[in-house]
């Protein structure tokens, strides 16, 4: 097992002056789930394949279990990568596409045989194991490039957007089955990912980058409750936080059917951006915001109203979440009430999170 620590790592590719990733400081503890997530572009690919040895630094570092190996060869930084395309071999059966690795190790036929058993059971492939990858499901296909991953026994495994493929029901699944055989190795483990909601359901902690650079690294309670900037605010949660610009008139933050009070230096501002989630907007009858349903989607339990608002500076699109028995119709007229105890707020000019 290995910590593994980015050290102002910098990637940039030839004929483009913008670093795809920019001075990256992160650490990573032994035997973490660390996800990388961000939009396309952001550099999380990047950073993993900077890790990996497969793009080379620019500057700074990249360290696995306290040794510098920004100048090692990717067959010597005891990784294993999983990749989005499973890239199995179609002419080898499970076993053979298990056990490859340690085929090229020269590990002896009988431990290979015995460690690649052993992995087959471990990810329930043991009935499987003399088929060819044509007749897996994708869901074992990504079982088996896990499982080819997983008998070199390497010191950190890195997996790069592995469940992209597969449909959304079986994605549940095996985010689900990734992080319990992750728990259960203990392995030091690196996973890329677009899908915010996939980051949040299965990393110890979760990194946000955005155009190269680090937003914010903390646990997935921490980013939803206390995002350091409104890229962060709006990127985390599904739906998003509603953002919304407001004046600051006699030190409060008007929203129109309710005003958050500030204090101390956010007291001065012409204007804030007040984030509220779909949770701290009620459908209430009464004093709030009017505003005309647009779009109803239903959850079983829970539905989501997305509405188009009246706001001091304008109409505005918000999402408020509501009970399945009191749901608008659309088209329909409501007000929407801010729990005003639960407003994030953000500076107007430069996005970062004010408190206050």
């Amino acid at each position: 097992m290995a910590e593994v620590l980015y050290e102002e790592a910098t990637v940039r590719y030839p004929g483009n002056p913008v670093p795809a990733v920019d001075g990256l400081d992160l650490e990573i503890g032994d035997g973490e789930l660390m996800v990388l997530v961000g939009p396309s572009g952001s550099g999380k690919t990047t950073a993993l394949r900077a890790l990996a040895g497969l793009e080379e630094l620019a500057d700074g570092a990249v360290w696995i279990g306290g040794e510098d190996v920004s100048d090692v060869p990717p067959k010597r930084r005891d990784i294993a990568m999983v990749f989005q395309n499973y890239a199995l071999y179609p002419y080898l059966d499970v076993a053979a596409n298990i056990g490859f690795p340690l085929r090229m190790a020269k590990v002896p036929k009988a431990d290979r045989a015995a460690r690649v058993r052993e992995v087959a059971e471990l990810l329930e492939l043991s009935d499987l194991l003399e088929r060819k990858p044509s007749q897996l499901s994708g869901g074992q296909r990504q079982r088996v490039a896990m499982g080819r991953a997983i008998v070199r026994r390497p010191s950190v495994f890195l997996m790069d957007e592995p469940l992209s493929n597969l449909d959304a029901k079986l994605r549940v699944q095996m985010r689900a089955d990734i992080a319990a055989l992750q728990a259960r190795l203990g392995v030091t483990t690196v996973y890329v990912t677009h899908d915010q909601v996939e980051a949040m359901t299965m990393g110890h902690r979760v990194a946000v980058l955005r155009d190269g650079r680090l937003q914010q690294c903390a646990p997935p309670r921490e980013l939803y409750d206390y995002p350091v900037n409104v890229f962060v605010a709006g990127f985390i949660g599904s739906p998003a936080m509603n953002l919304c610009t407001v004046p600051v008139v006699a030190g409060r933050a008007s929203l129109g059917g309710g005003d958050v009070p500030l204090t101390g230096a956010v007291n001065g501002r012409g204007e804030v951006v007040v984030g509220l989630r779909p949770e701290a907007l009620e459908l209430a009858a009464g004093d709030g915001i009017p505003g005309r349903v647009e779009v109803i989607e239903e959850l079983g339990a829970d539905v989501y109203a997305f509405c188009l608002a009246q706001l001091p500076r304008g109409e505005a699109r918000l999402v408020a979440r509501t009970e399945a028995s009191r749901a608008p119709e659309r088209g329909a007229r409501v007000t929407l009430r801010p729990r005003l105890d639960q407003a994030h707020l953000f500076d107007a000019a430069t996005g970062a999170r004010l408190e206050g």
